[in-house]
């Protein structure tokens, strides 16, 4: 078990609610509805709409007010402390990253030792590189430019490395730690961290492999338009070497070797403490208590700030009061997605407490479902109707809660990874992924559906073939 799941390993809540499991279906189907509306429909901020949604699933399962409120100002708390201080640290190391030039340096020495025709397996990689610390939304902000003035320049289809790096982009973002989605359902489901780290890895890179360079052979084929001018935010954005701009006292470039591992030294250290966890597997042994510290998701993130201050900041010539702005202004860009998943960590405790987690865990134990299928299915109904793949991790993740008790470490770890590839499934016009997609490469509604939606679904379902098959042989 992870120092997370320890920490969250408490007595389960006392059930709020006196309702029937009928009532309590209704309610939860009342609570989702509602946010569902108000997300699409009156087009409120997600924050609102979960808020609102809580106290609509609490009032239907006939909860006290009061009860409410406490239970969804406890899972909003939880989930702030442990997701949101790694939001916050992720978020710091990409904005040094890109204000550095650091993002610079990946992108030419990817590019620089490939030819066009590998150019696509180069923008995937890319992508995932930097995507480890990024959340989507930024990634595609940085690397979108690049990718279409490299389109540009080797007059290629832009969807021909466009693909390859928003699949880089979406299957880290919603299968490998530390990315939220990951990290809240590990948290709400008791995974263990490296466990999940690990067999995550594991179904990324053929994921990425089928739904990026492969599949862009195809979509290149539906939706075969080259790069225009001005897509993608260029040429304001980059210079005309496809560079993104850098921040004031900027002197030079950092190394390779810098950017590259400020990039990857928490998924580093996460990684040699799984492996210490399963070779030494004695939670009294001091080597493995140093190996589980330095591989905590906070310590790892903390590390690698500390790291990119030096390795990122001052070598790239920024003064220690430049660096420090840097960290601070990567801060708002992330505010609005810290309140999400606190939220979502409210309305999931509000699910709990009022007793719907254990209606669905009988269900489901009744049903003769995996519970794989079963956590990929209820992800793929919430991504549908709010849009978000961030509130589909997180409300799947707490509605088969109970039901993963009763699973075994493999398997809930595998279940974080089916509920990740749920979340991804058929972005559409309720998606705000949809339309940064839409707008920055310059495509239609119907060019962005034969695209970048089919590729969100050729990912949640290879996804989750991949998981099926590695739940045979874990």
């Amino acid at each position: 078990m992870s120092p997370m799941s320890t920490v969250l390993a408490t007595p389960p809540p006392p059930i709020i609610s006196d309702a029937g499991d009928t009532q309590l279906v209704l309610a939860a189907l009342a609570g989702i509805a509602t946010v569902v509306l108000l997300i699409v429909l009156a087009k409120l901020h997600p924050f609102i709409a979960l808020l609102l949604g809580s106290g609509v699933l609490g009032a239907v399962a006939f909860a006290a007010p009061l009860d409410i409120v406490t239970a969804f100002t406890t899972g909003f708390g939880t989930t702030m402390g442990t997701v949101g201080i790694l939001i916050a640290l992720g978020a710091m190391i990409g904005k040094l990253l890109a204000d550095s030039g650091g993002s610079n340096t990946i992108v030419d020495a990817v590019i620089s030792r490939v030819g066009p025709r590998r150019l696509p397996w180069a923008m995937a990689l890319i992508a995932a590189i930097l995507g480890l610390p990024l959340f989507f939304e930024i990634g595609v902000v940085l690397l979108v430019p690049v990718v279409i003035l490299v389109a540009r320049r080797v007059e290629v289809p832009v969807m021909r490395v466009g693909i390859p790096a928003l699949a880089g982009l979406s299957v880290l973002h919603g299968l490998v730690p530390p990315h939220p989605g990951p990290l809240t359902a590990i948290a709400n489901l008791q995974a263990d961290l490296g466990r999940t780290l690990i067999f995550g890895l594991i179904v990324a890179v053929p994921t990425l492999i089928i739904c990026g360079p492969v599949l862009a052979q195809l979509i290149e084929r539906w939706v075969p338009v080259m790069a225009p001018v001005g897509a993608g935010g260029t040429p304001d954005a980059t210079d005309e070497e496809g560079h993104a701009p850098v921040a004031e006292g900027v002197t030079r470039r950092p190394g390779f070797g810098a950017a590259l591992l400020s990039i990857v030294l928490p998924v580093l250290l996460m990684l040699v403490r799984a492996i210490a966890d399963l070779v030494i597997n004695n939670p009294d042994d001091s080597t493995q208590k140093v190996f589980d510290f330095i591989g905590n998701p906070t310590v790892a993130l903390l590390v690698a700030v500390l790291v990119a201050m030096f390795a990122l900041g001052r070598g790239s010539g920024m003064s220690l009061a430049r660096t420090q702005d840097s960290l601070g202004a990567g801060l708002p860009l992330v505010a609005s997605i810290l309140l999400i998943v606190a939220a979502g960590g409210g309305f999931k405790e509000v699910l709990v407490e009022c007793g719907v987690a254990n209606v669905i865990s009988d269900a489901a134990e009744g049903s003769g479902l995996s519970i794989l299928v079963l956590g990929w299915l209820v992800a793929v109904g919430v991504r549908l109707a709010t849009g978000s793949a961030t509130v589909a991790t997180i409300t799947a993740s707490g509605i088969v809660s109970g039901a993963a008790a009763a699973s075994s470490t493999n398997e809930v770890a595998l279940l974080v990874l089916a509920i990740g590839c749920g979340s991804l499934f058929f972005s559409h016009v309720n998606d705000a992924g949809f339309w940064l997609v839409k707008e920055y490469f310059g495509l239609t509604v119907g060019q962005t559906i034969k695209s970048w939606s089919v590729m969100e679904t050729a990912i949640s379902v290879v996804g989750l073939a991949f998981v099926l098959l590695l739940n045979l042989v874990v």
